[in-house]
């Protein structure tokens, strides 16, 4: 296929864009602002690949978008461009709703124009993939359900708020005017190359430098762990397996509370960093309690039954083992992590309003 994905220059779409060119033999090309999360670094080892091509631009560029639909003729558009962390949502929601609502709608538009002028065959094989988030559904305190593709949406940040209103306007796009879409709403990922703001690299960094690891409240939230890696290869089994208009959940069946999290990590790192900063014993001593996130969501869980029982899909990852190969990467990638910490933001905490 000819995949021009949105947002390949971030965490996930990196992830993805990697997966894409080393392991299949499709096209890809990148669209992506390169706001403070995006990183070519990221896209070093694909940069030069003849089936890659990165343009900067942003989804809301709709001369731009419509010229790249028009020129690359895409077989399928995997949209992964958003705002996506839930303390600067709380911080600056503005951007949220510009990137992940207003840039959504626009880039359907685009979409649209462009699908309404492929012939019959083409037009029906085209596909608009919508890589979402569990945390559209709210909440699971005090419950032992799981999120399913039907669970009622309750978003309580501004972040997940403005992803429920993208998936809003994905399946209306479909229902109104036909095109062709799929949603995938997954959990927490984890893996290389993640933006230090998000909670494991974060720990990571921090411990390695001696500094204290911020855990909010009482480090009881529960979240189920996808290894970055895993989520690619589902994404991709979505785009090319999927049945347009269906809703598929991605989780790692990894439920961990952050508290549990983050002393996993300094086990490993006593483990593979035995040569602390100076001052420190151990590095569980720097676990630090924090007032807790305003409107913190206790428990997320996803039921990924769906995705397993009708395209095959499973994560090849456990917790223990996905955990261990993050560490790893993170230590042998100093030059990388630098390079991020380099820019704006430098480990401070954010969405501490209330």
């Amino acid at each position: 296929m000819k995949i021009l994905l949105t947002g390949g220059a971030g965490f996930i779409g990196s992830a993805l864009v990697r997966h894409l060119i080393n392991d299949t033999e499709h096209q890809v090309l990148n669209l992506d602002k390169l706001t403070y999360a995006g990183n070519l670094e990221s896209l070093a080892s694909v940069a030069d690949h003849p089936r890659y091509r990165f343009v900067q631009g942003d989804i809301a560029d709709s001369a731009l978008v419509g010229q790249l639909l028009s020129e690359f003729q895409p077989d399928a558009v995997m949209h992964l461009a958003a705002e996506s962390h839930v303390d600067r949502s709380i911080d600056g929601p503005a951007e949220f709703i510009q990137t992940n609502i207003v840039g959504t709608y626009a880039l359907l538009e685009s979409v649209r124009r462009y699908w309404g002028t492929l012939p019959a065959d083409t037009k029906s094989a085209f596909r608009f993939h919508h890589i979402s988030t569990d945390e559209v559904y709210g909440d699971l305190h005090g419950s032992d359900d799981f999120f399913t593709e039907t669970t009622p949406y309750a978003p309580s940040s501004p972040y997940s708020a403005s992803k429920a209103a993208s998936d809003h306007l994905v399946r209306a796009w479909q229902r109104t005017y036909g095109l062709p879409v799929l949603i995938t709403n997954c959990s927490n990922n984890y893996g290389p190359f993640h933006f230090p703001e998000k909670l494991i690299p974060l720990m990571i960094l921090n411990a390695l430098q001696g500094k204290p690891l911020p855990v909010y409240g009482d480090g009881q939230q529960i979240r189920d762990w996808l290894y970055v890696e895993d989520h690619a290869r589902a994404l991709l089994t979505v785009v090319s397996q999927g049945k347009v208009g269906e809703t598929y959940n991605i989780g790692g069946h990894n439920e961990q509370t952050n508290l549990h999290v983050v002393q996993s990590l300094c086990d490993l790192l006593e483990e593979l960093a035995p040569e602390k900063p100076a001052g420190i014993a151990h590095y569980c001593d720097l676990i630090t309690f924090v007032t807790d996130r305003p409107g913190h969501d206790v428990r997320y869980a996803i039921d990924a039954s769906k995705i397993q029982r009708e395209l095959g899909w499973v994560p090849q990852e456990t917790f223990a083992s996905g955990l261990r190969k993050t560490v790893q990467w993170y230590l042998a990638n100093a030059t990388w992590c630098q390079h991020v910490q380099d820019g704006s933001y430098q480990g401070q905490r954010l969405g501490a309003s209330s």
